[in-house]
């Protein structure tokens, strides 16, 4: 009987990573009917890191609260409050950036004026009812605020020149002289959830990789946000090159200029989930999300579900919405595109689940294949 391992992350804006573990399931049973399953759906500090502490946590509370999205308008979401344990006598507070200054958020781009003042509005909510620990994910940003929109929720000041607010989001950026952090809120234990391990600045850094994402798209105005970001860590007394600290438009180094502590979001969810112990005795652990490209060897869940694979004699597997030409595919043994499968972009889409189950029997004839293979040669 083969044992499988199904831990994709979520596909964004598409279906959920539980739901994807099920559909890539039925897939392999339609052609490995006497497989044995195990679902332990995945995230990284994006798209449903508070939907895999929820599932993993008894008790967990969901907090309904109401707050600024990125669009300009107010939106009603929620943090999640874990009950008190030794570390956390008082709770702790899962507060998702996704869900509160997410790129999902926005009905189409705003690069210089989209913040994160939803999610510092969220911290906040989660501080007053006195939390000992936070832990915040901080993936599908909005914006390439630097953090400011956060920081000024819970405090901070951000002045020109004149003394004056600067204006909110990357717009506000340059002109930036002083902060001013004598009202900012002090921060209890933070723990920040990145699946990127960027700097804050230079060619790997916010503007330059992930600004486009977000609308930034000649080279003159990467450089005047990558300016500005330089700028405000120096203001905050941030190392621009710090490993990890360009993850989410920049809130990665306002949080550790509050006092968080960054760390890779799989491998905390993982240890969360128990996920180590579930592939100790794997034959084959499928993972995947939606666009496997040239980013996802930094941090994602793919590339660290191979490497845990590796380490147990698993065969890693990947389903993703698209493979791109620059995305290192050897980490797998085997690994199905939704757009190959569906034929259009628009048609994985459209119908996720149907095109999971699709690379769900793909995955498992190629297993099959090897197993038939490694047979013939021993």
């Amino acid at each position: 009987m083969t044992r499988v391992v199904l831990a994709p992350d979520s596909f964004k804006g598409t279906i959920t990573a539980a739901d994807a573990a099920t559909a890539l399931a039925d897939g392999w049973a339609s052609i490995d009917p006497t497989a044995e399953f195990v679902h332990r759906p995945m995230a990284d500090g994006g798209e449903g890191t508070v939907a895999a502490f929820e599932a993993a946590v008894p008790g967990a509370e969901r907090m309904p609260l109401t707050v600024d999205g990125p669009a300009g308008v107010r939106i009603d979401t929620f943090w999640l409050r874990l009950p008190p344990t030794d570390d956390a006598p008082a709770g702790t507070a899962v507060v998702d950036l996704g869900s509160t200054s997410g790129i999902e958020l926005l009905h189409e781009l705003r690069p210089w004026d989209a913040d994160t003042t939803g999610l510092g509005q969220a911290l906040a909510a989660a501080l007053d009812h006195g939390v000992s620990r936070l832990v915040v994910g901080i993936g599908s940003s909005a914006s390439t605020d630097g953090g400011t929109g956060m920081l000024a929720a819970l405090g901070a000041r951000f002045l020109d020149a004149a003394g004056a607010p600067v204006p909110r989001g990357a717009r506000g950026l340059d002109a930036i002289a002083s902060v001013d952090r004598s009202a900012l809120r002090p921060a209890p234990e933070v723990r920040v959830l990145t699946d990127v391990t960027n700097p804050l600045t230079g060619p790997r850094g916010a503007a330059a990789v992930f600004g486009p994402q977000k609308g930034l798209r000649s080279a003159e105005d990467i450089a005047v946000v990558d300016a500005g970001l330089d700028r405000l860590a120096e203001l905050l007394g941030i190392d621009a090159a710090g490993e990890g600290n360009g993850a989410a438009g920049g809130t990665g180094a306002a949080l550790v200029a509050w006092g968080g502590v960054l760390a890779p979001g799989a491998a905390e969810v993982a240890e969360l989930i128990g996920l180590a112990g579930a592939i100790a005795d794997a034959d084959v652990v499928i993972t995947g999300e939606g666009s496997y490209d040239g980013q996802s060897g930094d941090g994602k869940v793919p590339s660290f579900l191979a490497a845990l694979a590796a380490d147990a004699g698993a065969d890693a597997m990947l389903a993703a919405g698209r493979i791109t030409a620059d995305a290192d595919a050897s980490l797998f043994a085997a690994a199905a595109s939704l757009t190959d499968l569906a034929g259009a972009a628009d048609a994985a889409l459209a119908e996720p689940a149907r095109w999971l189950r699709a690379a769900g029997a793909v995955l498992a004839g190629a297993w099959q294949s090897r197993a038939a293979q490694s047979r013939a040669v021993s």
